[in-house]
């Protein structure tokens, strides 16, 4: 047996409702959101008594990008919120994008900032992002 997929992306978040609309502007549209909690959720995640807000976004072509506000037990932070590409640990989460100036540019205007951009040979015109909460985004417009 092997992975068939990526079903998604789990981002922890203090402010839900600033990095969701930070994601929808970016593209992602809201499948849905709930509230789960108690012990059955918290054995399964490994935190014993659970309360969480769930987000869920999905790109175009389906691929999903969750969102958890934890209200218990509250969330942990490790480092500042703009560590580096470079930290250990997952650091991005990249998108394939169409008009790669259009979307920095809307997206600066919304508040991101911009980390850098570069192309990679005749293939790739590349971008990172840094959204709410430090989350860096990549964005990737194929050449040709």
């Amino acid at each position: 047996m092997s992975v068939k997929r990526m079903d998604n992306v789990l981002i922890v978040v203090d402010d839900l409702e600033a990095v969701k609309a930070f994601f929808i502007e970016l593209g992602l549209e809201l499948e849905g959101q709930t509230t789960v909690e108690g012990s059955a959720i918290g054995s399964l995640i490994g935190l014993g008594d659970v309360k969480a807000t769930l987000a869920m976004l999905r790109t175009p072509d389906g691929q999903g990008v969750e969102l958890d506000k934890f209200q218990r037990p509250d969330a942990v932070r490790y480092g500042p919120v703009d560590t580096p590409v470079n930290a250990l640990g997952l650091r991005r989460v990249m998108f394939s994008v169409d008009d790669l100036d259009a979307l920095v540019a809307r997206m600066q205007a919304y508040g991101a900032q911009l980390i850098g951009r570069m192309q990679y040979q005749e293939a790739y015109r590349l971008a990172y992002i840094r959204g709410p909460e430090g989350i860096i985004v990549g964005l990737a417009e194929q050449l040709g």
